[in-house]
């Protein structure tokens, strides 16, 4: 564990060696703008939607 040379992730090596997966970067992206979709859409549901004024 302390001899992984792209342990620290803190240094701006990449997203892809923060979870040690072996993942690469198009998954954490993928995945982020999965999670602000849900967000955006449960933000939707939540705020009411204004009748029509006619």
């Amino acid at each position: 564990m302390y001899d992984n040379p792209a342990a620290p992730a803190a240094a701006g090596i990449g997203s892809g060696t923060l979870a040690m997966t072996g993942a690469g970067d198009l998954f954490w992206l993928t995945l982020a703008a999965f999670a602000l979709l849900a967000l955006g859409l449960a933000v939707k549901r939540i705020i009411p939607v204004r009748g029509d004024k006619s």
